[in-house]
């Protein structure tokens, strides 16, 4: 088969699965939703915050705190667009069909990050939008400096966020494993090593806390951090290289 027949089909696998609908629609839902909310909150307590929340109040940042949850359901989809073949035993006629594991596994990356990134940038500015209208008259513009590479940050973030969990599964080819292991390291052990002093010196350069800082317009106070938002960037988009050699790696050594 051709690349362009390979990416034919992957396309294929991944529109007829229902839970590829699911997650990505859960993921702008959730992503909008509770930004909303929480820029909405924001709002109504900026004049209860102290003087110190008050300098490092990011309204755009804050238009995008739902992307914590919305990251969730991105992670899924990533996780189930590579693993669910291994699941269900399908990986041995599609490895059968398509020899080349390299054009295999890259042909599938490029289809869901194709898919993932005009998801991630829809929801990204919807969220940006949706929240500033929450913030009455502390929001923001586009236009103002530097929330523009913030909005379309944000969209990358969660691609990459994709991405480096089809690496991941493309690795461990297990979705239970897959995601038992990226869940606890997303939602719990990223927060705990990047809010307790003793460990965020290295929280800050897991892929999640590194990659967010291209969210932020607003520096918070006292904040020490040794790279700026492209830089947290790059140190994600290495973390996510990382995962897709490992999985490249394991798939040409491995049976299916």
């Amino acid at each position: 088969m051709t690349a362009t027949q390979v990416i034919r089909s992957e396309w294929t696998k991944i529109r007829s699965v229902a839970s590829t609908v699911w997650t990505l629609s859960l993921a702008v839902v959730v992503t909008i939703a509770l930004g909303m909310l929480i820029s909405a909150l924001s709002d109504k307590g900026f004049d209860s915050m102290s003087e110190r929340d008050r300098l490092s109040f990011d309204p755009t940042y804050i238009s995008f705190a739902g992307m914590s949850l919305g990251q969730l359901a991105m992670i899924v989809f990533g996780v189930l667009v590579v693993s669910n073949e291994y699941s269900t035993g399908m990986i041995r006629t599609s490895l059968a069909a398509v020899p080349q594991r390299g054009t295999f596994l890259f042909s599938k990356l490029a289809v869901a990050t194709g898919l993932a990134l005009a998801v991630s940038m829809v929801t990204s500015f919807a969220a940006f939008f949706l929240g500033q209208a929450m913030l009455g008259s502390r929001q923001v513009s586009i236009g103002d400096p530097h929330v523009l590479r913030a909005v379309v940050g944000g969209g990358l973030y969660m691609t990459l966020i994709t991405v480096f969990s089809m690496g991941v599964a493309a690795m461990l080819r297990s979705p239970m494993l897959s995601l038992g292991i990226l869940m606890p390291f997303f939602f719990l052990i990223s927060n705990i090593l990047g809010n307790v002093d003793a460990t965020k010196k290295v929280g800050r350069y897991l892929p999640d806390q590194a990659g967010s800082r291209i969210m932020r317009v607003v520096t918070p106070v006292a904040d020490d951090t040794p790279y700026g938002p492209w830089g947290g960037l790059a140190i994600m988009v290495l973390w996510t290289a990382a995962a897709l050699a490992g999985g490249y790696a394991l798939l040409r050594k491995r049976d299916a």
